[in-house]
């Protein structure tokens, strides 16, 4: 501890009052002698003028608990926390009275005294993990270099890790923590008057960075600070140059006392850091005088005061502000290279800065690489009390195969927000399939001068989301058939002896077990006490396997998997039966992925999954099965958003990706919530909605917002001449072929023709009451008239504005236009309406969507269909929101029939639910769920170059 022992005027040995444990009196001394040359302190000594280390306690304990009181009214949920970690006993009696007096809550970790380093690092990053705890204190017999610097330096009041010390050093302290005790000696030499420009102080010791810090301070209070080791043979000259002297250390032993000037105020510091004693002075009494306890109450009280000072930091970082984005510059070229050029001739930055940058903590990331980083959704605990920003989803008109460039534009609409009007933004998109990568659609991350990077990452793998959907899913799949193969073969008490094995002469059922006998009414919790009627029903799903729903995955376009038989081993028993796979991302559980708000919600979703019905009828659930919490562990990880940047160096989440027809095809509800409070009050989230607005927008509102809860202030609808000119009586658009000429050139009469579709779009998003902009993504065959008249057409037929975008070609600068157009559509006032009640009937919801949405005359539901519709009414899934299965090429279920089809009776084929997800899917037609390979097939042009790594021909 820092002691002002004395100001002496005679001689005196130094060493006598520098013993460890000494604590000496704050006092001017007379000049005293004794025979042997000790100096004696006498028993009432004046205290040294302006000495009041229990004043200054009082001051500084008061203060801090104002500061938290009003920290706490502005935040009533927040209760900061101080860590202790200890080696053996000890109650910290100091430390803890003044923590309860200013409001802090004290963790104690007991630590044997023999626990090794490691040990304690561990416990150190336990600690710097929990968001609670604003404050780590170590005492000086665990301090080591290890032990120190893994301290999270935002939690480090005792100011000692070497980021805290180079801080100091630089004169950052707005960022820093001071020693304490280095603050108490200052506050000591305040009190005696001794902060006096030009004064000259002598610091005596090791020559570490205690001795650095206190330099530090001396020298920016306008003083002389001098150091040297107790070695240094210029001693005497330097104490008798200085005023002040300091002594960090003991002397060795033989040090001779010659070096003491007779006049010299001397401060000495005492290792201890604390001290457990109870018969300790009180810091709250009135103060009786010099103690020697008061030099260590000020330096606790210093700990105190700066675990209040972090705890306010903590806050402030809550606080919305604006991001300070390291911009990535683009160098455009024209002709716009292929994708991948673009994407591997810009250099990411890190993505550990990003983060940092965008208000993350380092402890709320996961890195996967230096691209990416998963998100841990605690941040949402973190910013609860943080406003939400502006929340923008793009949409488009109904679409040409090749795709109108909703992703394009959603990235370039970030980009330009971001890193040329200086607006906190941030990109929600989905995750793209291998399938298409590899299949004909090739990549899904934008395009030309907007899009994520890097994008061969952003491609291929990702951070294994989708390969955990497909392990549950096959889990899943795999538990149906096994379970139905067992019970086939075996009585009810085999089952049960089986299902609720006997280890070690006594049986338990596990938690989901106890779960499904709840379910079934069985009130005993006992194994040993079921009846058999409650055996045979507890053991026995009875699944009928015509009913079964539940299909395989995998994340490849396989069309030789659309129908196959399985149980053809011997080993099956001659159980087979018809099934098929289906793409990875037509997964329910990629549904519930991208809908869930939390893991708990997760966790339920996924125990709601039904597959199957029994022979009586009744949903047979993956919790039935047992196999929920499994599920669950499978996704831990995937249901964290993954964070990348594009190329303008803007944030991005990658999350999700379920299929836009057979699910609502749209980014995470997670990635959204995340990105809204990261964004803050005046920033903007932009995410996109799946095919044309008639399917992914409706299905955004009505199935995505219910779920979330989250109202988006404005529609971008993307529309393209190309696509309007197709809906104006075009030629015909495919794939893989030139396109006509009628596409690239001039032709305002069938762009004019084709804006019927545009305006029926907008009419759509007008019955949600949100405004819309159009965004005119732009293509170097459009003319300027032809987009003037786009212009002109969509705002007379009610978009708030329409305006051209060269984001492709230019980047974010070519969607600035836009940007401000959403900024101001924004502002707005709408009226956010769902298009239907969820207690209608599933058939008068499906009726409303046909009718209201797509110009239907009316629906048509065969018998099958329409049986469906008893079966789930009956079942109890009546009131889930309508996800409508249909092609996304027309308004009408036909694709064929462009612009606005009129007079038609759309026929609902089939009905069927994921009841996880939360949502009944009627099927317009049959639908494909796993898709196949052309005849040539984009990984013709795949490649690995072996001496660099590097992807070649990825889109």
């Amino acid at each position: 501890m820092w002691t002002l022992l004395a100001r002496s005027r005679g001689c005196c040995c130094y060493r006598r009052h520098l013993l460890p444990g000494t604590r000496g009196y704050a006092q001017r001394l007379p000049a005293i002698g004794t025979e042997d040359g000790a100096a004696q302190l006498p028993a009432a000594a004046r205290p040294l003028p302006g000495t009041g280390a229990m004043g200054s306690i009082r001051r500084i304990i008061q203060n801090c608990k104002a500061e938290l009181v009003a920290l706490k009214k502005c935040e009533p949920g927040f209760h900061p926390s101080l860590a202790i970690v200890q080696a053996g006993d000890g109650d910290m009696v100091e430390m803890k009275k003044m923590a309860e007096e200013v409001g802090l809550h004290v963790v104690q970790v007991h630590l044997p005294e023999e626990t090794a380093a490691k040990e304690i690092v561990y416990e150190i990053m336990k600690l710097n993990e929990d968001p609670k705890i604003h404050g780590l204190v170590l005492p000086l017999s665990l301090v080591s270099d290890d032990a120190v610097n893994a301290v999270n330096p935002e939690k480090d009041v005792d100011g000692i890790t070497d980021v805290n010390l180079g801080r100091l050093v630089r004169g950052n302290l707005s960022e820093c923590f001071v020693p304490p005790a280095a603050s108490a000696v200052m506050e000591l030499l305040d009190q005696a008057d001794l902060l006096t420009l030009g004064r000259k102080v002598l610091i005596i010791g090791e020559g570490g960075s205690r001795e650095a810090a206190l330099q530090k301070l001396v020298q920016m209070e306008g003083m002389v600070a001098v150091s040297c080791l107790w070695q240094s043979s210029n001693i005497v000259e330097l104490v008798n140059q200085t005023d002040v002297v300091v002594v960090t250390s003991p002397a060795p032993d033989g040090r001779r006392d010659d070096w003491l000037r007779a006049d010299s105020t001397i401060i000495a510091y005492d290792l201890p850091a604390f001290s457990s004693r109870s018969g300790c002075q009180d810091f709250q009494h009135k103060d009786p005088g010099p103690s020697h306890d008061e030099i260590g109450l000020l330096t606790v009280a210093m700990q105190i005061k700066n675990t209040v000072e972090s705890s306010t930091r903590w806050l402030k970082q809550q606080q919305h502000k604006r991001w300070n984005l390291q911009l990535l510059r683009l160098h455009t070229i024209s002709p716009v290279p292929s994708d991948i050029e673009i994407s591997r001739a810009q250099t990411p930055k890190p993505i550990s800065l990003l983060a940092k940058e965008i208000g993350l903590h380092p402890t709320e990331i996961e890195e996967y690489g230096r691209n990416k980083a998963k998100v841990k959704l605690s941040l949402l605990d973190r910013l609860k009390n943080q406003e939400e920003g502006k929340y923008v989803l793009v949409a488009g008109i109904t679409p040409t195969p090749l795709g109108e460039g909703k992703s394009t534009v959603t990235i370039g609409l970030v980009q330009a927000m971001g890193a040329h009007l200086g607006v906190n933004a941030f990109a929600c998109v989905r995750q793209p399939s291998q399938g298409p990568t590899f299949g004909v659609k090739g990549g899904a991350a934008g395009g030309g001068y907007s899009q994520v990077i890097p994008m061969e990452e952003f491609n291929l793998h990702l951070t294994g989301d989708i390969h955990a959907i497909t392990a549950a899913n096959n889990l899943l799949a795999a538990a149906i058939d096994a379970r139905m193969l067992h019970e086939a073969a075996q009585s009810d008490q085999a089952l049960y002896n089986r299902l609720v094995p006997n280890v070690n002469g006594e049986r338990h059922f596990s938690a989901i077990q106890l779960a499904r006998l709840a379910r079934l009414g069985i009130v005993s919790k006992e194994p040993r006490s079921l009846t058999p009627a409650e055996i045979s029903k507890f053991v026995r799903l009875d699944i009928d396997p015509s009913t079964i729903t539940w299909q395989r995955v995998v994340d490849t376009n396989d069309r030789f998997l659309r129908k196959i038989t399985i149980g053809q081993s011997n080993t099956e028993k001659g159980f087979t039966r018809e099934t098929q796979f289906d793409i990875a991302v037509a997964s329910e559980i990629m549904a519930i992925l991208a809908l869930t708000d939390s893991l708990a919600d997760m966790k339920n979703r996924l125990g709601k999954i039904v597959v199957a019905n029994d022979r009586k009828g009744q949903p047979v659930t993956a919790e039935d099965l047992g196999v929920s919490g499994a599920l669950a562990v499978l996704m831990k990880d995937a249901i964290k958003p993954t964070l990348m940047q594009t190329l303008e160096g803007t944030p991005v989440f990658v999350h999700a990706g379920p299929f836009a027809n057979i699910a609502h095809g749209s980014s995470s509800v997670l990635a959204d919530k995340l990105a809204l409070k990261l964004v803050g009050h005046e920033g903007f989230v932009v995410t996109e909605a799946g095919f044309g607005a008639d399917i992914g927008m409706e299905k955004f509102f009505n199935i995505k917002c219910r779920a979330s809860g989250l109202q988006p202030d404005v529609v971008v609808l993307v529309a393209t001449i190309r696509a309007l000119k197709m809906h104006g009586g075009g030629p015909s658009v495919s794939a893989g072929k030139p396109l006509a000429k009628e596409y690239t050139k001039e032709n305002l009469l069938l762009v004019a023709d084709g804006c019927c579709n545009l305006q029926k779009q907008i009419q759509i998003a007008q019955l949600f009451g949100i405004p819309v902009v159009v965004a005119i993504n732009v293509f170097t065959t459009d003319s300027k008239a032809e987009i003037e008249l786009v212009c002109d057409i969509a705002k007379g037929s009610g978009a708030y504005d329409a305006v051209p975008c060269d984001h492709w070609a230019a980047g974010g600068r070519g969607a600035v236009q836009l940007a401000q157009a959403v900024s101001k559509a924004a502002d707005q006032k709408s009226s956010f309406r769902y298009l239907y009640d969820l207690q209608m009937p599933i058939v008068e919801k499906i009726r409303t969507i046909a009718q209201e949405v797509y110009g239907a005359d009316d629906i048509e539901l065969s018998p099958r269909a329409q049986s469906k519709v008893d079966l789930y009414t009956s079942q109890g899934f009546g009131e889930l929101p309508i996800c409508m299965a249909k092609t996304h090429l027309s308004l009408s279920h036909q694709s064929e029939r462009k612009g606005v089809p009129t007079g038609f009776i759309l026929p609902i084929q089939d009905v069927r639910a994921s009841i996880g997800a939360g949502f009944i899917y009627p099927l317009v037609g049959t639908m494909s769920t796993m898709p196949g390979l052309p005849t040539r097939p984009c990984f013709y042009d795949i490649d690995l170059d072996s001496d660099t790594e590097q992807v070649r021909g990825l889109f």
